[in-house]
């Protein structure tokens, strides 16, 4: 049987694939600044500046080259045995991708996830580009609101700043179990 080395469908034979996979991974390369302009104007033909969604809807979609680097090497270190044995006792291609590939790569999600939360809870930049009105600003840009003027109370912002990385905190503790067992995987060879 074929495969292609994204998936586990037999006989899915992707032309270019390195090529792609090369693409995807020379865009970690490319500064945030290089990409700012077009993508704000993208967003104002679509009428979404000053809504939160130019914040949401980019991490839907991979969340970016780490992400997708990093599920990809997760899914071709999974040994191929695992697949021709539920061939053999008659698991079509989406019973094995989803009774076997998403439960085996439930830690990689996991740190994907932690990631992309971390990310967004942390991103200053796409907050102070897309957002106008105070009622859309983020925790990141309400810090900044604390420093005023003439003069900064640095007991209310370091307060503030304690409660903001409370989430942060919460979600961790949330995957560390996945966390480090996705770590342990990753040094595991078949």
């Amino acid at each position: 049987m074929n495969f292609c080395g994204c998936c586990t469908f037999p006989g899915c034979i992707m032309k270019g694939e390195k090529q792609c996979f090369t693409l995807v991974l020379s865009t970690m390369m490319l500064p945030g600044s290089v990409t700012l302009i077009p993508q704000f104007l993208i967003w104002r033909n679509f009428h979404l500046v000053d809504t939160l969604w130019p914040l949401i809807l980019p991490f839907f979609f991979g969340g970016g080259a780490f992400n997708i680097f990093l599920l990809r090497q997760f899914f071709l270190g999974i040994p191929r045995d695992l697949d021709d044995a539920a061939r053999i006792d008659g698991a079509g291609a989406m019973q094995i991708f989803f009774r076997i590939m998403i439960l085996l790569s439930k830690s990689a999600m996991v740190v994907v996830a932690l990631f992309t939360f971390l990310n967004c809870w942390n991103d200053f930049f796409g907050p102070i580009i897309y957002l106008n009105s105070k009622e859309h600003f983020t925790i990141a840009i309400g810090l900044l609101q604390f420093r005023g003027e003439y003069e900064t109370k640095w007991n209310l912002l370091m307060a503030a700043s304690t409660l903001s990385v409370a989430p942060c905190i919460f979600v961790y503790l949330l995957g560390q179990k996945y966390l480090a067992e996705g770590i342990t995987l990753t040094g595991l060879k078949a």
